[in-house]
């Protein structure tokens, strides 16, 4: 009897901490939080209801996403324009995902061809806002912005280099979306066609060059915005 109440508890403060962390999460996301804003525990247990338990749980699973950076002795916030981890992810992905790409369209068969029209064709098809989640691209843009880049990458066949392009793909969708949200004239749809019709035509050479431009125009985004700039008022 003990152990099945512990059992159920254990279970019931697993699902309040889920549902905590999806709501952190998604309004993140949305930009509802500025930069550097503190993320108090205090306030969210009792905004959503919850033991301080629970939600330091849900803010541990915010902060290895890294939506969020626990301080010491300062608590829990979210991150800064200028924390330098935006710039050595952008750095990394310019030195990783262009080989990856060239690999891939080396290796890729038709099938990979196949996958990367669609997925392109669903990105170009989703709209890239929605007014009822905020200022920042929507979510069904943003799942199908990453199915495309993963596919474009799929084709080199080695499933470590895919995991770790989905690490840093997590690790950099907050500065992803801050970055576009402060570039709104950018062409991302002919960025990503371009990407496209060099991928299918078998340009490693131009493929790689563009994805590289690509990533460095996000990160330049980035760079120009400020620390005390709110999300949503800038």
């Amino acid at each position: 009897m003990t152990q099945t109440v512990h059992t159920s508890t254990s279970s019931g403060k697993q699902m309040l901490s889920e549902q905590v962390y999806a709501h952190l999460r998604d309004a993140i996301m949305r930009g509802d939080y500025a930069p550097g804003d503190a993320l108090k525990p205090q306030d969210l247990a009792k905004e959503q209801g919850v033991s301080l338990a629970v939600v330091r749980e849900a803010l541990v699973r915010v902060v290895g996403e890294g939506l969020a950076d626990r301080l010491p002795n300062r608590g829990f916030a979210v991150p800064a324009f200028s924390d330098r981890r935006w710039q050595e992810i952008a750095e990394a992905r310019r030195t990783i995902e262009p080989v990856v790409l060239r690999m891939s369209i080396e290796r890729g068969d038709v099938d990979w061809e196949a996958r990367v029209r669609a997925a392109h064709h669903r990105l170009a098809r989703t709209p890239a806002y929605a007014p009822e989640e905020g200022a920042y691209y929507s979510g069904a843009w943003s799942e199908a912005h990453r199915v495309f880049h993963r596919t474009l990458l799929e084709g080199c066949g080695n499933p470590v280099l895919l995991e770790t392009f989905d690490r840093m793909w997590t690790a950099s969708e907050l500065a992803r979306r801050w970055s576009a949200y402060h570039a709104p004239d950018r062409d991302h749809v002919g960025e990503h066609r371009r990407l496209e019709e060099a991928a299918l035509a078998r340009d490693a050479g131009t493929a790689a060059g563009v994805l590289a431009r690509h990533l460095t125009l996000t990160a330049a985004g980035l760079a120009g915005c400020t620390d005390h700039e709110p999300a949503k008022d800038a």
